[in-house]
């Protein structure tokens, strides 16, 4: 149930209704018209802008319109306790107690659905995310793309839109040429104790390879590894499977799987590369022509090549960029608009791409290019996963790092847990840098806002352990009228709102929206619970062991709510700390 919709809807009901008596003018659209959550200022549950909307179509100051608005609203709805107006013109509902009973009774009733918006239409989405090179372990800078990826899959499938979870695997090109090259001599230094030529700056340096060289030799005995040319087709493939193995494991401990891994490999040997340029070229936009040189670069030894050109600048891309070079070999780029059209052609509504900071002038060129296979502007929605600094001490913090010059995904969850990686991970927007506190993450208090959110599902759980009770059980609630106190219904106007932050995460793409909320309405229960302090006829848990049924209806609520975003989010909600 979201309290915002359902009552906007009202609200425009009214205002068709005025209209036909002629007391209203309203125009073709109600876009614009909303109602939000109040400043906390005003006492109040709603506001609504509905008069500042319509003032101008009807001659009237937002003020006038709103006074003759106002009456009509709350004769409309006996569970109005009084209307306010507040310069310049917003309307300010305050509700009876007995709208919040109706309204916890409601959301206990369809726990499982609360927050989903059911008026959304439902779409297929394709979410492409962390795609790294299959040659090593997922480092620390891939860490928030993966779970910002796997959220954002999350929360669409918690609105009941259709997802797939995709992997690129770019196993084709030099990179793998040389990974291959790496994994060999990593061989030969296990088995025939030669050293590794460390001096050659094009080869994968990290001591990760000779797991990977032990793991092959010792499960492919018939293989003689005496020459590089005879077995480089066999030790390219075995070299990938490695370094996939190791990379779903280092998923694995993040929670992460992904449903499909597409091979750019098997794009480009399918040839649809050449099968994607046809269709550009009949659609005119492709062209052989030359590149000058970049403006920032030292233009010294560029030479002015012809080349097979992408009309990027068409969809708006500041130039053009290469297909296929003047040696008549494809750019990285020519296969991922070959990869996009292998999208396209799975009918998705949306593709969906999660890309680090250093690909976000990627952006432009391979938007172009969807929109111009597709016909359909926006259908690839690009987000950022910006940098991610590690803190300890007030300072930069280096781990070991055992497996290379870098650290892993393994060394991150290793030293502070899937859960706090996750949430803290998640916990700012996504397109500014994150600072990662190891000191901050391992506290127990309110400035760690897992511990903090987790304690609260914990606490809640505590009273249903009291009353030996079951948390995950359905909860009687016939006959249930009961009313609620003012700071009862202040923690419920927060729950209120967990459906406006679903829809929006889910619209805008925006998971952070979710640990900040959960924190919010964490705080709000922990303030609460702490009455009993004061308070002893407020404390939950007594000598007794009794609660009334509104307590346990109450608790039950904030906990499903806490539950479902820390699934959405993929971390534990545990019952006891």
């Amino acid at each position: 149930m979201n309290i915002f919709e359902s009552y906007l809807d009202k609200i425009k009901s009214i205002l068709i209704d005025l209209n036909k008596k002629g007391e209203l003018l309203i125009p073709k659209t109600f876009n614009g018209i909303n109602a939000e959550i109040p400043p906390a200022k005003f006492d109040c549950d709603i506001s609504t802008n509905v008069a500042m909307v319509l003032s101008k179509l009807n001659k009237k100051s937002p003020i006038d319109l709103a006074e003759q608005i106002s009456p009509i609203i709350k004769d409309k709805d006996s569970l109005i306790e009084n209307i306010t107006i507040v310069k310049p013109g917003f309307i300010n509902i305050k509700f009876k107690p007995l709208f919040w009973t109706n309204f916890i009774q409601e959301i206990i009733t369809n726990a499982k659905n609360f927050g989903v918006n059911e008026k959304e239409k439902k779409l297929n989405f394709l979410v492409e995310f962390v795609s790294a090179n299959p040659t090593g372990p997922l480092h620390v800078g891939h860490c928030r793309g993966a779970i910002l990826g796997d959220v954002i899959s999350n929360v669409l499938i918690f609105n009941k839109h259709k997802v797939i979870k995709e992997y690129y695997v770019n196993d084709y090109g030099n990179q793998i040429i040389n990974y291959t090259k790496s994994v060999y001599f990593r061989i030969r230094e296990v088995k025939f104790n030669e050293p590794f030529p460390n001096d050659n700056p094009d080869l994968y340096p990290g001591d990760y390879l000779i797991d990977f060289a032990k793991n092959i030799v010792s499960s492919n005995l018939d293989i003689n590894f005496d020459n590089y040319e005879d077995i480089v087709e066999k030790l390219t493939a075995l070299s990938i499977e490695q370094a996939l193995l190791l990379i779903k494991k280092n998923l694995k401990s993040l929670g992460i799987n992904h449903d499909n891994f597409v091979s750019e490999k098997s794009i480009v040997f399918n040839n649809e590369v050449e099968k994607v340029i046809k269709f550009l070229e009949a659609s005119k936009f492709v062209y052989k022509g030359k590149i000058k040189a970049p403006a920032a670069k030292d233009n010294k030894n560029w030479i002015e090549r012809e080349q097979l050109l992408f009309k990027s600048t068409n969809f708006g891309d500041d130039k053009d960029r290469v297909l296929q070079k003047s040696d008549g070999t494809w750019t990285y780029f020519a296969s991922d608009v070959a990869y996009h059209k292998n999208k396209i052609d799975r009918n998705f509504d949306y593709l969906i791409n999660i890309l680090g900071a250093d690909h976000a002038g990627y952006i432009k060129r391979i938007s172009s290019s969807v929109d111009a296979l597709s016909g359909t502007k926006n259908k690839l929605i690009c987000k950022i996963s910006q940098l991610v600094k590690l803190i300890k001490d007030n300072k930069p913090f280096k781990m070991s790092k055992r497996k290379g010059d870098y650290i892993t995904v393994d060394d991150l969850v290793e030293e502070v847990g899937k859960d706090a990686t996750r949430f803290i991970m998640l916990n700012r927007s996504s397109d500014v840098e994150l600072d990662f506190d190891f000191d901050a993450v391992k506290e127990k208090s309110k400035d760690n806002p897992l511990y903090y959110v987790q304690y609260c599902y914990a606490r809640i759980s505590s009273v249903f352990r009291h009353l030996e009770k079951d948390l995950d059980k359905d909860i009687n609630i016939d006959d249930y009228n009961f009313e609620y106190s003012f700071d009862e219904i202040k923690i419920l106007k927060k729950v209120s709102e967990w459906p406006k932050c679903i829809d929006a995460t889910s619209t805008k793409l925006e998971p952070h929206r979710i640990p900040i909320y959960l924190y919010e309405l964490a705080a709000e229960f922990h303030s609460y619970w702490n009455l009993g302090k004061q308070f002893p006829e407020k404390r939950f848990i007594n000598d007794q062991k009794n609660i009334s049924q509104d307590k346990l209806v109450f608790l039950k609520t904030i906990a499903n709510v806490i539950k479902s975003g820390m699934d959405i989010v993929g971390v534990s909600s545990p019952a006891k700390m």
